[in-house]
């Protein structure tokens, strides 16, 4: 007989409810990444008991909630390790290590070299290497100070730009309508978690996104959050998406030349046409980058 929490089998409602539970529990673990996170508290965030709460989010997520932390733990200190100027003590403790010793022994014994050989030789890469593409003639960003955005989204796991992202915004505008949510100014976005130069491209994380400026409620596979506003340098790039990922590598690496360091929040993308009705080498997307 099968598992009740094998994916497969789940009733629809039933699936939806366990996917509305983990998605507060994955904005929780993002947002008290520093801090010691218990299997309980998250049990408790997503209404679940202990004992099924750890089978229903591998169920969903494809890895335990204590080897999920731990991962996000190591790839969050490897990015900022790459990209920060921070010591490799305050890292440790910004991601959640008790000790640096704790995040220098994980770090070897995950990658095959130290924290400090990762800053220090830029030879050295995890899944693959950095690339900055001149010819992509990225203009210096614009810094603004953004108010927090209320969203929509559908969390998507999995290889960038393989993923079914025009399904997940027909859901999303099925939510609006359904919930009578259009005004003005609603934007298409997509937040990214991951770096594809840390972590396996089957586990990346992203959430295709709807800033809306009414009340929403779940539904179904449709969640709501707020994301954070603050300082963030925007870069805007034309041209086809599968260039993106050079543009975060010469983005980041324009970032670190100029003296400023990354905030501990998500990137976005905006995306200012509609890729179903324009050509590749004129979409037009704004690259948000989170600096202090």
């Amino acid at each position: 007989m099968p598992s009740v929490f094998n994916i497969t089998y789940m009733k629809t409602d039933t699936h939806n409810s366990y996917v509305q539970s983990i998605n507060r529990v994955i904005d929780y673990i993002n947002n008290h990444l520093d801090e010691p996170i218990e299997v309980a508290t998250l049990a408790r965030i997503a209404n679940i008991s202990t004992f099924h709460f750890c089978r229903v989010f591998k169920a969903l997520r494809g890895e335990s909630p204590i080897a999920y932390i731990a991962r996000l733990r190591i790839e969050t200190a490897a990015q900022l390790l790459r990209y920060s100027s921070l010591p490799v003590e305050a890292i440790a403790f910004n991601v959640g290590y008790e000790t640096p010793a704790s995040l220098s022994k994980a770090f070897k014994l995950q990658y095959g070299f130290s924290p400090t050989q990762y800053r220090n030789d830029k030879d050295k890469y995890i899944m693959k290497r950095e690339i900055i593409n001149h010819d992509l003639a990225l203009k210096a960003p614009k810094i603004l100070d953004l108010e927090p955005k209320s969203v929509l989204y559908v969390s998507l796991t999995g290889t960038y730009l393989t993923l079914d992202y025009e399904g997940a915004y027909q859901q999303l505008w099925a939510v609006v309508k359904e919930q009578k949510l259009f005004t003005k100014g609603i934007e298409s976005i997509c937040v990214f978690y991951d770096d594809p130069k840390v972590t396996e491209s089957s586990l990346l994380r992203s959430d295709v996104c709807l800033v809306i400026h009414k009340e929403a409620q779940p539904s179904q596979q449709v969640s709501c959050k707020t994301i954070a506003g603050g300082r963030y340098a925007v870069f805007h790039y034309q041209g086809s998406y599968d260039h993106l990922s050079e543009v975060y590598d010469t983005a980041l690496r324009w970032i670190v030349n100029g003296g400023y360091e990354l905030r501990d929040e998500p990137m976005f993308e905006k995306y200012l046409n509609d890729s179903r009705r324009t050509p590749a080498e004129k979409l037009k997307t704004e690259v948000y980058i989170p600096i202090k």
